[in-house]
């Protein structure tokens, strides 16, 4: 995020106590340094409303737009649409924080630096799992896993003949028991 990351810098030092409004705009450029990521571009408004209070500052965030990863299934590329608002507290303090929505800045501090946190924030509004919707996968992918699925049909009888083994269980028989729990069918 070098070529961008002033955009995502806020100096609070300076505020007076009250609310602020911010704005920044997500492109493909945000992506281009990030190593890994599971976003590859994407174009989003991100609203933050920073609440400057004496001793923390209270920062709301919406994420909205939408954002390129790769299908689940095929690996090919996919729009997926995200959403998500969040609240983080920016705390003045030497402390450790184990909550994942209160940072603690050193009193010494007096800017944000929101890039890595609007990342997280991106990251946590997609879905679980981003698939494309049936028959937009790519065809060839999808018959290459087919063809190397691991799952046969001699497994699939085995799992068969173990749901019917499971059902036999249903039957009251004695001998099956374990004489250590046979004693336990007595209590009521």
């Amino acid at each position: 995020m070098r070529s961008s990351k002033n955009k995502f810098i806020v100096p609070f030092e300076g505020l007076k106590v009250g609310f602020h409004d911010f704005e920044f705009d997500i492109t493909d450029e945000f992506f281009e340094d990030l190593e890994y990521s599971i976003i590859k571009a994407g174009k989003l408004l991100v609203e933050m409303e920073l609440e400057k209070k004496e001793t923390m500052l209270i920062a709301n965030f919406v994420v909205d737009g939408n954002v390129d990863v790769e299908c689940a299934r095929c690996n090919d590329p996919l729009e997926e649409y995200i959403y998500g608002e969040y609240r983080i507290v920016f705390k003045f303090g030497t402390e450790i924080s184990d909550d994942e929505n209160l940072i603690v800045l050193e009193p010494n501090e007096y800017e944000l630096h929101l890039a890595p946190i609007i990342y997280e924030l991106m990251t946590i509004s997609l879905p679980t799992r981003s698939v494309h919707d049936d028959g937009d996968c790519n065809e060839e992918m999808i018959a290459l896993i087919d063809e190397y699925s691991i799952v046969e049909e001699e497994d699939l009888k085995e799992d068969d003949d173990l749901e019917d083994d499971n059902d036999d269980d249903d039957n009251d028989d004695d001998d099956d028991i374990d004489p250590r729990w046979s004693a336990l069918k007595n209590l009521n």
